[in-house]
This record gives structure tokens, sequence and C-alpha cells, in this order.
């Protein structure tokens, strides 16, 4: 039983990591604060990745999984911005 515990909620974390997404036929990545300048667009919207926030803090003991995770990897796409906003007061 603790054994299926620990594979849903490995599993689930995993699903919650970042990803890129494809909005209005282009293709926008993820990116970090190392990474913001060549990877950030202004017509997208971005969120946290909480799956990444989580593994960083899961391995901060390795230093190198944090600095990949917040560095270039923290920040999802979820849309385009209507009228230079984000969010449902758009």
């Amino acid at each position: 039983m603790k054994k299926t515990i620990a594979a849903l909620v490995i599993a689930s974390m995993l699903a919650g990591c970042g990803h890129p997404a494809t909005i209005q036929g282009k293709e926008y990545p993820t990116y970090g604060f190392l990474n913001a300048d060549m990877h950030k667009s202004e017509k997208i919207c971005y969120e946290i990745s909480v799956g990444n926030v989580v593994w960083s803090i899961i391995l901060s003991e390795t230093l190198i999984a944090p600095v990949y995770f917040v560095g270039w990897s923290i920040f999802n796409p979820v849309g385009p911005k209507v009228d230079g906003k984000c969010g449902i007061d758009v």
C-alpha cells in the first residue's frame, strides 16, 4: 500500500512539471530567470510551474536540479495576452 501511494505522489508531481505550449499555431517554450531574455514572449501569459517548484525544494541538496528548474523552466506559457493583459479580468 505504501509503495502505491508513493508511486501516485511521484506521478502527480511529474504531471505538474513545466511544458511548452502551442498557442495560435506557434510553440512557446518554458523559461526561467536565466533565459528570460531569449525565451519570454511579450505576447504570451505565463504561470509558475508548481511541479518545478516542488522538485526544486525536494532536490535542493543537489544544487543542480534547482538551478535548472528555476533558471530555465519555472514559467509555463498558458495563453495569449488580450489587450496586453493576462487573467480573468481581461
